[in-house]
């Protein structure tokens, strides 16, 4: 079984693998009646669309024996009284899976994957999901007629799941046209052929259900969601506009069990288009970089900044030597439209500065303290290199009596050099330490912890209890319901909103 990441979402859900396939050249329908009716029949299209679409296979070794319980090797089976009768019948046919917790040598054996994708121009170039071919030592891919070619990677990204290949079938290919995501709205129809299960040339169809869908799967989440029904072995595959193009490359769908239940995600094309030709050229992606850490805009952190509806980005770190350090945006800054465009949602930043040509003097717009200002930042490019953080044991608790006061449920004490130790914490920093925070406060239930320090309170500087004191009075008399904390957790730096109303 194959799942993204493997992720278990909301109300048992998973996220699991999934992708249909179409194929070639794009066909234009009558023009239809108000309204859009469902064509008496998809044959046509389909007859076109299918020689350019393609069954993709991977193989990689792996250690663990050759037969598997639902995609686990037999000895990782869970030690359930239930598949003891599994386990038995296996034992019998010769396969020794083992308990839990045995460790022995396992052997090597191939594993092969299946999943789709399609052509896109005549000499063999192949859209595919970037996890279909993830870790592959070897990729074939099988055209409509059945015959198979060894593919190479031309490129990868992790970041919109997307990967390019290139087969030499030493003739010119059937191929597909890339349309326009952008212009499909809810409601439109929409087809796919791809892979299921490993069985070839299947075709689906439905509506596109949502558009810009996130589902944290990664940093440029804009999905299409459609009905059309997609399932396991799909993913790479193509979602069709009925003029026959490519308006999306299916890769996941929400599933309790892996199987199709009409809640389906796509890559939308206008998104892989740029990522696509930047593969094709160099191999990899080239994006513009900012250096801001940002988080979404709540109705409280909102009202607590005077900003009069919650939209925009607000700022929560900044990178040194960055664009953002350059052209002067501070951490507490919410940016509210970037390069011309307004940025409505805060998820809508990152792929929207990703897009940004490298080296263009942008304008961005933003607020601060309660006005709005623009700034100007010449964008670099980002550095794919992966940044790995070692994982830190535990500050120990503090030793002696504290000098603290209890402000909003929250128990404070000054930062002094004995603090900073006990908390691993940095000489420069200056702020309140919480030392304890109220059970079932308001402080407790958004996620304010023991080792948090405030740094700010209403975009102010605190040092002391009073100083926060005087912050959460000016908030009650401008008549705020919260006040915005600016706090440092560890080494990542966030802001809380918290009500005034609550009592000391």
């Amino acid at each position: 079984m194959l799942f993204f990441n493997r992720p278990r979402l909301r109300h048992g859900f998973y996220l699991a693998l999934a992708a249909v396939a179409l194929g070639y050249s794009a066909l234009f329908l009558p023009a239809r009646a108000e309204g859009r009716d469902l064509p008496a029949s998809f044959a046509d299209l389909v007859d076109k669309l299918s020689p350019a679409v393609v069954n993709v296979s991977t193989t990689q070794k792996v250690k663990g024996g050759g037969v598997q319980f639902f995609g686990l090797p037999l000895d990782q089976m869970p030690d359930d009284p239930q598949l003891e009768p599994f386990r038995d019948f296996m034992e019998r046919f010769g396969q020794k899976p083992g308990k839990p917790g045995k460790k022995e040598e396992l052997p090597e054996h191939e594993v092969t994957s299946l999943g789709s994708g399609f052509i896109i121009d005549a000499t063999g170039f192949i859209i595919s999901n970037e996890h279909v071919i993830d870790d592959a030592e070897e990729i074939t891919v099988t055209l409509s007629d059945n015959s198979k070619y060894k593919a190479k990677i031309i490129g990868r990204d992790k970041k919109s799941d997307l990967a390019l290949l290139k087969i030499d079938a030493k003739k010119p290919l059937p191929y597909l046209t890339l349309g326009d995501s952008d212009k499909m709205r809810v409601g439109d129809w929409v087809i796919a052929i791809g892979n299921p299960y490993g069985l070839g040339g299947s075709v689906t169809h439905g509506i596109i259900s949502a558009r810009q869908r996130s589902i944290n799967a990664g940093p440029y989440d804009e999905f299409l969601q459609t009905d059309a029904p997609i399932n396991r072995g799909n993913s790479g595959g193509p979602l069709f506009n009925m003029n026959g193009e490519v308006i999306g490359i299916n890769t996941a769908i929400f599933s309790p069990s892996g199987g199709n239940i009409g809640i389906g995600f796509a890559v939308p094309v206008d998104i892989a288009k740029p990522v696509i030709d930047q593969l094709k050229q160099y191999g990899r992606t080239h994006r513009s970089w900012l250096g801001v850490k940002i988080q979404e805009v709540s109705d409280e952190i909102a009202e607590s900044v005077g900003l009069a509806a919650p939209k925009g980005a607000l700022v929560a770190e900044i990178s040194k030597g960055s664009p953002a350090e350059k052209a002067g945006i501070e951490v507490g800054d919410i940016i509210t439209s970037f390069d011309g465009r307004e940025i409505t949602e805060m998820r809508f930043l990152p792929r929207i500065v990703a897009e940004t040509k490298i080296g263009k003097d942008v304008e961005i717009g933003l607020w601060r303290k309660g006005k709005s200002l623009t700034v100007h930042a010449v964008m670099q490019e980002l550095d794919e290199k992966d940044e790995e953080q070692a994982e830190e044991g535990k500050p120990a608790k503090p030793k002696g009596n504290l000098q603290s006061q209890t402000v909003l449920g929250v128990q404070l004490s000054p930062l002094t050099s004995q603090l900073r130790k006990d908390y691993q914490l940095e000489e420069k920093l200056s702020g309140l330490l919480i030392v304890d925070v109220k059970q079932g406060s308001e402080a407790a239930r958004r996620g304010l912890s023991e080792g948090d320090v405030i740094v700010e309170a209403g975009n102010e500087p605190v040092a002391s209890v009073e100083d926060l004191r005087k912050q959460v009075e000016l908030t009650r008399k401008s008549a705020r319901k919260f006040i915005l904390l600016k706090v440092k957790h560890e080494k990542e730096t966030a802001f809380i909103t918290l009500p005034v109303e609550e009592k000391r």
